[in-house]
Parts: C-alpha cells; structure tokens; sequence
C-alpha cells in the first residue's frame, strides 16, 4: 500500500533511495483513475522504491514547494532530489519503466 506523505514525513520517507510521490486529490476524476495504478506499484515495488502519496488538499505547502500547478503529478526522487516530473495520468507500465531506470 502506497505511504501516505505529509510535510512531517516527507524527509523519512523520501531521504534514501528511489521514490515516486503521487500529487492528488480526491475530487479529481484522473487522480481517482491513478490511485489504483499506484497501489499496484507500491505492491509490486515494495523493498525496492518507496510508492507515496500526497494529498494536496491537506498537503498544499509541498504541493507548492515542488511547483505542482495541476493533478494529477508524479514525481520521482532519487536520493531527497527530485529526478522527474509525470503531470496528468500515466500507465502503470510508464511509470514502472521511469522508476527502474533511476534504480
């Protein structure tokens, strides 16, 4: 199951390793469409890449700080950096290929 991330566990969760944040939102009609896509990875991925999401209704300060202006976004971090930035829907198949090829 994909982490939930706030402000307050962003660095634990983001600090090593491969990770990919899903900004949404639950009134978001694509967002709904990628949640089920994330949970998979999360489930396929588990002990290899870190699969979270941000609410960014309750979340709006990171959602400012890596310049997210439309949702859904993905972003991928390697390390606490920011690698990549997916905006709008992506296929599981997309987003696992974008995942391994920064691990």
């Amino acid at each position: 199951m994909a982490v939930a991330i706030t402000k307050d566990n962003f660095t634990e969760n983001v600090a090593q390793g491969v990770s990919l944040l899903d900004f949404w939102a639950p009134w978001c009609g694509p967002c709904k469409m990628q949640l089920p896509i994330v949970e998979e990875l999360s489930d396929e991925l588990k002990g290899t890449a870190t699969i979270a999401k941000v609410n960014v209704d309750e979340e709006p300060e990171l959602a400012s700080q890596f310049g997210v202006m439309s949702i859904p976004t993905l972003i991928l971090f390697k390390d606490g950096q920011p690698v990549d930035k997916l905006v709008g829907l992506q296929s599981k198949d997309s987003l696992k290929a974008k995942i391994q090829s920064h691990l």
